[in-house]
């Protein structure tokens, strides 16, 4: 992947969004820099003016540059090294009103301004040579670069188990697309046969055997625990049906 002039393509992290958050709660706009995920703007430095909702759109982080406020994602920006200097809004020139005149104005006596002669245009070498009529070439133009389309967000899902429970969740960039939910060991077991990665189906297949033992032995303790219980109720039916 290449870089435009020494821009990391990573973009901001959870903990710089929350320093941005704090920031723009105590008035202040931290600046940033676009990364080469912002196409032909990599490497410029701007304003963040405002944080939008991350569930409604991907591009949520409010920037100012120039005279535009626009939104962009997380991986569009970085936070600007020291001494980068936000571009400044170019002034307004008013136009200067037209002279108003007290009175009635008559050019009669005034002398007639002749045009001024119009700057002489540059003659190419072969021109002056040939005694050619003075051409002046149009300057090239640069061709514009073209904006990179922006990356899709990455797409990532989460299978994990901790304090007896599986889980699954899912995130797109820094949008949530589904919290961590409680599945049963089945279906983690189902989900993990599919990727089929070598030693992941093991570790998982050992988490389930042991849960499976300790489910046993827990069912062999309520059983004696119940045969116990179905014992002292016979007695007591016994005790109960002789005569006093």
């Amino acid at each position: 992947m290449l870089v435009a002039a020494g821009v990391e393509a990573r973009g901001l992290t959870v903990p710089e969004l929350d320093g941005i958050r704090e920031a723009l709660a105590a008035g202040r706009k931290p600046k940033v820099q676009f990364t080469e995920a912002a196409g032909q703007i990599a490497g410029q430095v701007g304003q963040v003016v405002g944080l939008e909702d991350p569930a409604v759109s991907e591009e949520w982080v409010v920037v100012r540059f120039g005279r535009d406020e626009l939104p962009f994602s997380p991986g569009d920006l970085r936070m600007a090294p020291k001494g980068a200097v936000a571009p400044r809004k170019a002034p307004v020139v008013e136009p200067e009103p037209d002279p108003v005149l007290s009175g009635p104005e008559f050019l009669i006596d005034k002398p007639i301004e002749k045009p001024k002669a119009a700057p002489a245009q540059r003659r190419s070498v072969d021109e002056v040579e040939k005694g050619g009529q003075d051409v002046t070439a149009p300057a090239p133009r640069k061709a514009a670069r073209p904006v990179k389309a922006k990356p899709s967000p990455s797409l990532t899902v989460t299978l994990a188990y901790g304090e007896g429970e599986w889980t699954v969740g899912a995130t797109q960039g820094a949008k949530a697309l589904a919290k961590p939910y409680v599945i049963r060991p089945a279906e983690a077991l189902k989900m993990v046969q599919l990727i089929d990665v070598p030693g992941v189906q093991e570790a998982v297949e050992q988490i389930l055997a042991a849960e499976r033992a300790e489910a046993q032995q827990q069912a062999q303790r309520l059983r004696a625990e119940l045969a116990e219980i179905e014992a002292r109720l016979a007695e007591l039916g016994e005790a109960g049906s002789q005569p006093s």
